[in-house]
Order: structure tokens, then sequence, then C-alpha cells
């Protein structure tokens, strides 16, 4: 039974660690976009962008209705990234510890 909740935290751990990266690419490849230094043309960047855009936006989405953009910066992809950071750095240690001690 350890095993198993030992299994099913590692995959939550790792799906976050995934969806940080994405958020990272979906990031600096906007950066690059609006800098015009990726044309959205080439069809693998471009599908690339529209497909971490549509992965991404769903998140930022509730948290710019919350957070406007200071200064024309768009500080939804760093609060997110925070609260990611901090559910699998915090929460989820010890919402795993938790569900050992019930099991003890």
């Amino acid at each position: 039974m350890f095993a198993l909740v030992e299994f099913v935290f590692f995959i939550i751990s790792g799906l976050l660690s995934l969806l940080i990266i994405a958020l990272i690419v979906a990031a600096v490849l906007s950066w690059l976009v609006a800098f015009d230094i990726i044309n959205l043309r080439n069809r693998l960047a471009g599908s690339l962008y529209y497909g971490l855009q549509r992965f991404t936006e769903p998140l930022l989405n509730p948290i710019r209705r919350f957070v406007p953009p200071l200064g024309g910066v768009d500080l939804s992809f760093i609060i997110l990234f925070l609260l990611l950071q901090g559910i699998q750095s915090i929460l989820l240690p010890a919402a795993r510890n938790a569900v050992l001690g019930l099991l003890i």
C-alpha cells in the first residue's frame, strides 16, 4: 500500500514538473514571437506555439481576471509558476506525509 501511495505522489510530482516546463517554454516562445525572432508561419514553430497556448491559457486566464497587467507586463506566468512550485515543494510532500501517516 505504501508503494502505491509513493507511486501516485511520484506521478503527480512528475506531472507538475511537466506543467512547469510547458509554462516556461510557452513564456519564452511568446517572447520570441513578440520580438519577431520566431516566425509563426514556420509549421513547427506555429504548431508548438499554438499547442502550448491551448495548454497553458486555460490555467492563466483565471489569474488574469484578478491580476491586471502592470505596465504592460503580464504577471500571470510568474504567479502560476510560483503557485505550481509551492504546490510541488510544500503541499505535495505534506499531503504525502499525511496520507502515509493515516496508513500507519
